[in-house]
């Protein structure tokens, strides 16, 4: 990553496209957990990967190149909530589960339920909570992206469980 991005820099045409190509999926998952919605996900990442390129000469090089892009990411999606473009509540995408899948619509109620107790997280808690029990990244990465300490992180995310166990207690009688 960081010979790519040392590549573009030195004006090769094709190193950003590579570097943004490799880390694409990534950069969406985080964007469209954080923000919800499909079309506000892939402007934000469009807009972070535009950031990127115009300002990979600010890159300085104490994190990862990785980091780097997942922060800008992160970044661009807390204009976006904070300006108010998000719609709140539109169901998350399908993904593989398990073969034994639950009842098609009782998921997509869950789903709905998610993402607007989600969406209703104060969105630094958001935002750690999707880095760290979405996405899966250690604490310390989170950290890192969020260019915040470990104890903000693991705080945030405690924070924000609790916010959304008594936004989705229901689902939990409901089961019952």
């Amino acid at each position: 990553d960081a010979e790519l991005l040392a590549a573009h820099r030195a004006g090769d045409a094709d190193a950003f496209g590579q570097l943004a190509g490799r880390h694409s999926r990534e950069l969406w998952a985080i964007a469209l957990r954080t923000l919800g919605d499909p079309d506000d996900a892939a402007d934000a990442v469009q807009e972070a990967l535009v950031s990127a390129y115009r300002r990979a000469s600010t890159f300085r090089g104490d994190a990862a190149v990785r980091t780097w892009l997942r922060r800008i990411v992160v970044n661009a999606c807390i204009d976006r909530i904070r300006h108010e473009r998000v719609r709140r509540t539109v169901p998350w995408p399908e993904r593989d589960l398990p073969s034994r899948r639950p009842d098609p619509a009782v998921e997509l109620v869950t789903r709905l339920a998610v993402g607007e107790a989600l969406a209703m997280v104060p969105v630094e808690q958001r935002v750690a909570v999707v880095l760290v029990d979405v996405q899966g990244y250690p604490v310390a990465e989170a950290a890192a992206i969020l260019e915040i300490p470990v104890g903000t992180v693991k705080s945030r995310c405690a924070r924000g469980r609790a916010r959304l166990a008594v936004l989705l207690g229901h689902l939990r009688e409901e089961s019952r």
